[in-house]
């Protein structure tokens, strides 16, 4: 991270990182729930939402920067499928 944080706010990105954080603690104690992966996909949904998440995606972008670029790369090409479906049923409807 080069100190800058930008936030992007999103109601449904907040919700769903909160609601993943919420499994990854649930997940630390249950043993049929893998907590670190639910707390990581939190992390990582949170990052542009809330500067303590971006910190600690810092973090793990410093630790496993190769596995955070193949992550960030899908998920850019999953938001640009969306868009695409999204305007395949503007078309359509």
């Amino acid at each position: 991270m080069n100190g800058m944080v930008i936030l992007r706010p999103s109601f449904p990105r907040k919700i769903l990182g909160w609601a993943m954080l919420v499994l990854g603690v649930l997940g630390l104690v249950l043993p049929f729930l893998q907590g670190f992966l639910f707390l990581a996909f939190g992390v990582f949904v949170l990052r542009n939402q809330h500067i303590w998440a971006a910190r600690r995606w810092a973090w793990v972008a410093g630790r496993w920067p190769e596995m955070v670029g193949k992550l960030e790369a899908m998920e850019t090409g999953m938001a640009a499928r969306m868009r695409h479906f999204a305007n395949l049923l503007r078309l359509r409807g």
